[in-house]
């Protein structure tokens, strides 16, 4: 991945002197992104970075001798699934049960940002539609694996399912520019202050829902915990959910259809002792 992003025409990377996991950090010094390039290039910086580390177990930064301190992170990664399909997928990081075998803590959410999560999802959404393949999905994953300890909010963008889409260039370009978009579109929402910010109960892995009620309304998405993990949900969890949120959470929104009613009469309580309106996906817009 790292190729397609030193490799592209639309934006370019310099090699830097700073070394970062024993590889020089590249820094973004021009890039082809609507009016606001120059503005928003002049006031932030943006860094690539290889590690050899598999990024679930990532746990220590390193970045004391870099002197840098990132206001965001974003892990962009393999992804693969038992049926391997085609796919470009976005999630935060973060364990619901004492199992934490694909890195993080047991019970343990990272930090993140619902708008980043929404500027990565629009971007995705935007380069899917250049592919000239059908069978290509664009999913939202419920949040999972790590890393969960680290101190700066991170998303996961995610090129999947299998060694066959890995290689395709086409495919990881696109991926690439939405990443590199996708900042963008944070600072744009940043700016514009028009995005609800939600936290997510219920549904399945993929979360199909909550893909739908994002698309069509101005509302973003931190933390989804699915359905066979809600029994595990206490008030220490919902409260990470809440404060790891970069943003202020004004929704707790229930995949009704998607969470029984053993599950909602453990999930409802708990979601009420918080000063946070509580609603149903069926509530807003799915079209």
């Amino acid at each position: 991945m790292r190729n397609k992003f030193l490799n592209s025409i639309t934006y370019s990377f310099k090699e830097t002197t700073t070394i970062w996991h024993e590889n020089p950090l590249f820094i973004l010094e021009d890039v082809a992104f609507e009016n606001k390039k120059d503005e928003f290039l002049n006031n932030n910086q943006i860094y690539l970075g290889l590690t050899e580390k598999p990024l679930i177990f990532l746990e220590n930064l390193n970045f004391i001798d870099t002197k840098l301190k990132p206001d965001i992170l974003i892990f962009a990664s393999r992804h693969t699934s038992r049926t391997a399909r085609p796919a470009l997928l976005i999630h935060s990081t973060g364990n619901w049960s004492n199992n934490a075998d694909f890195g993080g803590k047991p019970r343990d959410l990272s930090k993140t940002s619902a708008l980043f999560h929404k500027a990565g999802f629009v971007s995705l959404k935007e380069q899917i539609t250049l592919l000239d393949n059908p069978n290509y999905s664009l999913d939202i994953e419920v949040t999972h694996h790590g890393p969960t300890i680290l101190d700066i909010p991170l998303i996961f963008i995610e090129l999947g399912s299998s060694k066959k889409e890995w290689i395709i260039d086409e495919v990881g370009v696109l991926v690439a520019n939405a990443i590199i978009n996708s900042i963008f579109k944070y600072l744009i929402f940043k700016e514009d202050k028009n995005q609800q910010v939600g936290l997510g109960f219920g549904g399945t892995h993929y979360a199909p829902n909550f893909n739908r009620l994002i698309t069509n309304n101005d509302v973003a998405m931190s933390f989804i915990c699915p359905k066979y993990y809600i029994q595990e949900l206490d008030e220490k969890l919902i409260e990470l959910m809440i404060s790891n949120t970069l943003e202020k959470v004004d929704y707790f929104i229930i995949d009704w259809k998607g969470t029984n009613s053993d599950d909602k009469k453990h999930l409802i309580p708990l979601l009420e002792k918080f000063e946070i309106p509580i609603k149903k996906s069926k509530n807003f817009s799915t079209f």
